[in-house]
């Protein structure tokens, strides 16, 4: 038998594939070609020994590969730990080599928020859908939400098949986006707490060895890490920012370090509770042992606020006074004066600037803030108006931090500036008969010309004045609005060439009690005629914010009335018109059918009904007989087919219910009105 050569033993072709790192189908290939040539059986049997041998020798390196990579990887993300300056950048290549080392499509890493309660996306690699990279996942929600949840790994062959997580609409919907399948998730724990979850994900099922799990474990760890280990750099450099601050406060300071120490600590006390510029004055005057006043841009001397601008300096204004300018971004605010000082040394003059630099933020501030809440309780109001659809619980929110409680009963008032062109204001003082035609003539106006939330005819000034003498009007009255708002914890926005406001009704108060009070603040706030026109009460806002528009139509009706009647300058509700009341409220946008009806039958003959109600009487019956019979008790006992005593009596107990008056014509006609209403409404027959 011939001794076979070298390149005739079998393991040679499979070395040859080992050194070149061959793909596994390859090693078939010799015993393929072997079979082809009809190689002897022992021949074959040491190709297939050697097959088997090579490939787990191959599968060896590819582990020992594999582990390799995962050690330099680990190593890598040690070492950018150690050099830590961009927390973004780590996660990111945190993210990026477990994607790669796992040979997934995708990873991505989220982070909970106490706050909310949920975990959000923080890093995404591979992903290529915005609804998927903008996800939150509620606690114990979806795959993440169970891994945040329970601090244990999770994982899943495919996850729209797998019952064990608690699928959302949401997540899904995102999940699906990015045509994730097989996911897997892993804690980021810090201490005994998650703090987030680390990702990898395929497009399609696959399984995850344990190997790949605790790999991800060790990434999630690294990542773990890296978050603490920037919240402390943070907290570190904050506290070196603070240091150095404090640093350049005690060197500027150090030659009269007691005096400094005190200014310090007075004006920041005086910021942490909120003083204000006339604070600061007085704490700096004690100070500095002279007369310190806060003078306003146009009654500080010119001159010497000029130089101290020029300069940057407080300077000297005559032989005793120092004049400190208080600016912000080249607008002058005002200035600190000290009088009594024919000498200051430097440390006492920067001491005096730096209270006009406190000076001018805290001017600023207030600004700011009264500009900033005044434009937040607009909004808000503005959404009432125009999005009645909104979310109760986010407009509830929006409110609480306003100091705004829209769970109680409000009025929607209507309010406009008049110009000196109208002429005086007058309160009218006409017979029944007048004040009914005239409130008549008023709605029909209304109704002609419309005055819903998209006019400005029912609320525009019509003076003829200059535009930009009306424009700063309206300004007037809209900063005056919102301050009212802001004391009385409503709201107020700037609308249809008025200001519409949205504020609370106290226990024991009216609409139109409010409505003229808020008439006269807001006129002597402006100093001109304001006429303000209200609703009927909207009982919660927040649970029904369509009402709040339905109010503003109705107050801006009252507010077009209260001029055709020539009451400009003056407030009323749609209750103060009588009858017109209902008339103006009768065709409120939004309220329910027939709620300004029942609201004008149960003011005016409301005492009636509640008393036949409780006591089984024909009250009620016998007013509409005794009207219809021309006011005549003969007649009326005719109709009821009773003794004329029996109506003397019942009516007399009518005028005990609704008052002496209610036979005199202005109230019989109101009577009469809700009397045929409340037939119509409550289909009674008489």
């Amino acid at each position: 038998m011939p001794v076979p050569m070298p390149d005739d033993r079998p393991e040679n072709p499979y070395l040859e594939l080992l050194a070149r790192g061959a793909p596994a189908e390859a090693y078939e290939r010799p015993v393929l070609r072997a079979r082809a040539d009809k190689a002897p059986a022992d021949r074959l049997a040491a190709l297939e020994a050697a097959k088997l041998l090579a490939l787990r020798v191959r599968g060896e390196l590819e582990g020992r590969r594999r582990r390799e990579a995962e050690l330099s990887a680990l190593f890598e993300t040690a070492h950018d730990l150690a050099g830590l300056r961009d927390l973004d950048a780590v996660l990111q290549a945190i993210v990026q080599r477990a994607r790669s080392l796992l040979g997934t499509e995708v990873a991505y890493l989220t982070l909970n928020d106490p706050t909310a309660g949920d975990t959000y996306m923080r890093v995404t690699d591979g992903s290529v859908s915005a609804r998927f990279q903008q996800l939150r996942l509620g606690m114990g929600e979806g795959l993440g939400g169970l891994v945040a949840q329970t601090a244990r790994p999770y994982v899943t062959e495919s996850y729209f098949h797998d019952p064990r997580f608690q699928h959302t609409h949401a997540i899904d919907a995102g999940v699906r986006d990015e045509g994730l399948v097989a996911i897997l998730g892993v804690p980021l724990l810090l201490g005994s707490g998650v703090i987030g979850v680390l990702f990898a994900a395929d497009r399609r099922a696959r399984v995850f060895e344990r190997e790949q799990i605790a790999l991800v474990g060790s990434f999630a760890a690294h990542a773990a890490v890296a978050i603490d280990t920037a919240h402390l750099l943070a907290e570190t450099r904050t506290a070196l920012a603070e240091l150095e601050a404090a640093n350049e406060i005690i060197r500027d300071r150090s030659r009269v370090i007691e005096r400094a120490s005190d200014v310090h600590d007075r004006l920041t006390e005086l910021v942490l509770r909120g003083g204000g510029v006339h604070d600061v004055a007085d704490a700096l005057a004690e100070v500095l042992s002279g007369s310190v006043e806060f003078l306003e841009a146009d009654q500080a001397p010119a001159a010497a606020v000029d130089r101290s601008r020029a300069d940057g300096h407080a300077v000297r204004d005559g032989e005793e006074d120092w004049v400190a300018a208080v600016s912000a971004g080249g607008e002058l605010l005002g200035a600190l004066v000290l009088r009594g000082h024919p000498r200051l040394d430097p440390v006492d003059q920067r001491t005096l600037e730096r209270a006009a630099m406190v000076t001018s933020l805290l001017q600023l501030a207030r600004r700011s803030a009264g500009e900033a809440e005044q434009r937040v309780r607009g909004e808000l109001l503005d959404d009432l108006l125009d999005a009645p659809d909104r979310e109760p619980r986010l407009l509830r929110e929006r409110a609480a931090r306003l100091q705004a409680d829209l769970d109680t009963p409000h009025v929607v008032l209507a309010a406009g500036i008049e110009a000196p062109g109208m002429g005086t204001p007058t309160t009218g003082s006409g017979n029944a008969h007048g004040a009914t035609h005239g409130a008549t003539h008023t709605t029909t106006h209304c109704a002609t010309h419309g005055s819903g939330p998209g006019s400005t005819s029912s609320t525009s000034s019509t003076s003829g004045g200059a535009p930009a003498e009306d424009a700063a009007g309206r300004r007037r009255l809209w900063s005056a609005a919102s301050h009212l708002a802001a004391t009385r914890h409503g709201l107020a926005a700037a609308r249809d060439g008025g200001t519409v406001l949205l504020l609370p009704l106290a226990d024991g108060d009216t609409a139109d009690v409010l409505a003229r009070r808020t008439a006269r603040q807001l006129g002597t706030a402006v100093h001109a005629a304001v006429t303000v026109g209200a609703s009927a009460p909207v009982p919660a806002p927040a649970a029904r914010p369509g009402e709040v528009a339905a109010g503003y139509a109705e107050a801006r009706r009252c507010l077009a009335a209260l001029r055709v009647l020539g009451r400009a300058g003056q407030g009323a509700a749609a209750e103060d018109f009588g009858f017109l009341g209902l008339l103006l409220a009768g065709t409120r946008e939004g309220a329910p059918d027939g709620t300004g009806v029942q609201d004008f039958v149960h003011r005016t003959v409301g005492a009636v009904i509640d008393y036949d109600e409780r006591r089984g009487t024909e009250l009620i019956r016998t007013l509409d007989a005794y009207f219809a019979g021309g006011m005549s008790p003969a007649r009326t006992k005719d109709a009821l087919h009773v003794h004329v005593n029996t109506v003397a009596q019942r009516l007399e107990r009518v005028g005990r219910l609704l008052g002496p008056d209610w036979q005199s014509p202005a109230r019989s006609l109101e009577i009469q009105l809700a009397l045929r209403l409340h037939r119509l409404t409550s289909a009674v027959g008489y």
